[in-house]
């Protein structure tokens, strides 16, 4: 099983410099070789593979000694990311999309660096991290790491945070296949709650991005205001960034914690397939859904129930929420019609709730 650790790091001034400028370098190469493989296709309709651009780093790197100053390994990393672009763009052609092709990377948009396989280690009192070509930088190891480290990833963000991330490999404690209990729940997404179980159990929509909402409209007008390329628009920037951040970082703390006490209360959890990028067309209702994050729940869920023992199951969303649970007739609705009040058997319940007793159920029959 492969999970992934985070830590907060705290690069000293030298090292800030040595992170930046390998982050500068990496970009140049990312265009670099975007470059190469778009010029010798218009020229010569080839395609160029990974393995011919990692050669030219041997020859990039006796043209410029720059290149040096960062462990061979992160620069050929730069490189797989290009051609994971190229393969991503290809695979969405040959889908019949019309994806973007692969794009260069402006100043400051390149944030991380990985070493996929050496060049760096954690010292044995777990204080400092030591990675090739940078040095020892002081980490805050607030969980133990257990597993065998694969890769590392330093990544820079917008408010200018280092932070480390080791993928490692573990052994499973569980056995992934068999749920821990026999307790199932259908969870049925909202907004006006967040989520609501056929248990009866509902959980209230925090609306995090709803509630700074004001302060950081206000903060991105004078951020519009200001020069570019002045040290107060920077300065602005890293405010609204900051904002940003917060927001994010409230989501992702309550939807973890919502995640984890689901796959330990719960064997069996079941979930609608929401089609979520399509329901975002709906400008009405997009910034809520956007800031309800459902799909930012369902993932979570599954990857702590791997962990934990459960089985997450999607079922079709087809009239979960127009169908009687309890006679099974469907029950036309709009969205303003907040109680589920059947003509057929006479059940009048909350129509979330029902909908959640419908999800449930589609779970069981697909689970045979």
């Amino acid at each position: 099983m492969r999970k992934t650790y985070q830590y907060r790091l705290y690069p000293t001034k030298r090292q800030l410099s040595i992170l930046n400028r390998s982050l500068e370098v990496c970009r140049r190469v990312y265009n670099d070789t975007l470059a190469y493989r778009k010029h010798t296709y218009e020229t010569d309709k080839k395609s160029v593979s990974l393995y011919a651009t990692n050669s030219l780093l041997t020859q990039w790197k006796r043209e410029n000694p720059t290149l040096k100053m960062v462990h061979s390994q992160v620069l050929q990393n730069v490189q797989v990311r290009v051609d994971l672009a190229y393969k991503a763009f290809f695979r969405r052609v040959k889908r019949g999309e019309n994806p973007g092709y692969p794009r260069f990377k402006g100043y400051g948009r390149y944030d991380s660096i990985t070493y996929p396989q050496s060049g760096f280690h954690l010292n044995a009192a777990g204080t400092h991290l030591c990675a090739s070509k940078i040095g020892d930088i002081p980490i805050i190891l607030h969980r133990p790491l257990d597993g065998e480290i694969k890769t590392l990833t330093i990544r820079k963000t917008a408010t200018e945070k280092w932070y480390a991330s080791f993928s490692v490999d573990v052994e499973p404690t569980v056995a992934v296949t068999i749920p821990h209990n026999d307790r199932v729940v259908g969870i049925d997404v909202g907004l006006t709650t967040f989520c609501t179980m056929s248990d009866g159990t509902t959980v209230e929509n925090p609306r995090w991005f709803r509630n700074d909402e004001k302060k950081l409209a206000k903060s991105q007008r004078k951020l519009s205001r200001l020069e570019k390329g002045t040290p107060e628009r920077r300065k602005q920037r890293k405010i609204v960034a900051r904002i940003h951040e917060k927001i994010s970082n409230k989501r992702k703390d309550f939807i973890c914690k919502l995640a984890n006490n689901l796959t330990n209360t719960y064997g069996t959890i079941v979930f609608e397939d929401l089609n979520i990028k399509n329901m975002m067309k709906n400008h009405c209702l997009a910034k809520s859904i956007g800031d309800a994050a459902w799909n930012l729940l369902i993932s979570t869920t599954v990857n702590k129930a791997e962990e934990a023992g459960c089985t997450v199951v999607l079922v079709n969303p087809k009239q979960t929420s127009q169908m009687c649970s309890q006679c099974g007739q469907i029950v036309k609705k709009t969205l303003s019609d907040r109680i589920h009040s059947c003509p057929y058997c006479g059940l009048s319940m909350d129509r979330d709730l029902n909908a959640s007793i419908n999800i449930m159920r589609l779970g069981l029959q697909s689970l045979g």
